[in-house]
């Protein structure tokens, strides 16, 4: 299956090497290219992409709304690309509902393995993202909403297995395996339990189920 990709990127030489980087991937087609948040947003809006590669700090409409933007409208999946490794940048992007947030200086393999993760419905994170998420998630348990605890409450039984594998950081594939059922199955659980949640990406589905000490 063809991946679909939106590069939206303010640096023009940036975006350019990331496209060249994609059209020399088989099973990728950079569908758009945008300068600024708000043409991103448009572009997804327009083109459906299956992943959004997403600039944090752009003209016109940053990265953090432009992500909130197309992830609300369900205009594909949003991995945020940036230099800065900030907090406001890293909570601000999953809160906004990403499914991943890397940095530049990634190798181009580990970018493109991102971008095929992300598409696949899964999250994907840089190294020292996750490492600041487990310290925070270290740390005593964080104040849950009654309504959150709710939602969580009205789970069914494998939904809320699903939900602590998700907590517990396993991709789809595993945890078909770990379950004992099919992986399409799996995807219908999540996008279950998201909706019934009222989240936008499996990586806030995480921090809640961490939240909540629903883990595997």
């Amino acid at each position: 299956m063809t991946i679909r990709v939106l590069v939206a990127e303010d640096q023009a030489a940036v975006r350019a090497a990331l496209v060249m980087i994609l059209r020399a991937e088989p099973g990728f087609e950079v569908v758009g290219q945008a300068a600024d948040g708000e043409e991103a947003v448009r572009l997804a809006l327009e083109l459906r992409p299956d992943v959004v590669l997403m600039d944090v700090q752009m003209p016109r409409l940053d990265g953090v709304s432009a992500t909130r933007e197309v992830v609300a409208a369900g205009a594909g999946q949003v991995l945020v690309l940036t230099t800065f490794d900030l907090d406001e940048y890293v909570y601000g992007a999953l809160r906004a509902g990403a499914s991943g947030f890397l940095l530049k200086d990634l190798e181009a393999d580990t970018l493109v393995e991102g971008i095929r993760t992300v598409a696949r419905g899964d999250g994907m994170l840089a190294p020292s993202v996750t490492k600041r998420l487990i310290g925070a998630f270290a740390r005593p348990e964080r104040a849950v909403g009654p309504e959150a605890r709710a939602a969580v409450g009205a789970l069914t039984g494998r939904e809320r297995e699903v939900l602590a594998c998700i907590g517990s950081g396993m991709s789809n594939g595993e945890i078909a395996a770990r379950l004992e059922m099919a992986e399409a199955t799996t995807k219908t659980h999540v996008s279950r339990i998201l909706a019934k949640l009222r989240l936008r990406s499996r990586v806030q589905a995480a921090i809640l189920a961490q939240d909540l000490g629903l883990t595997i």
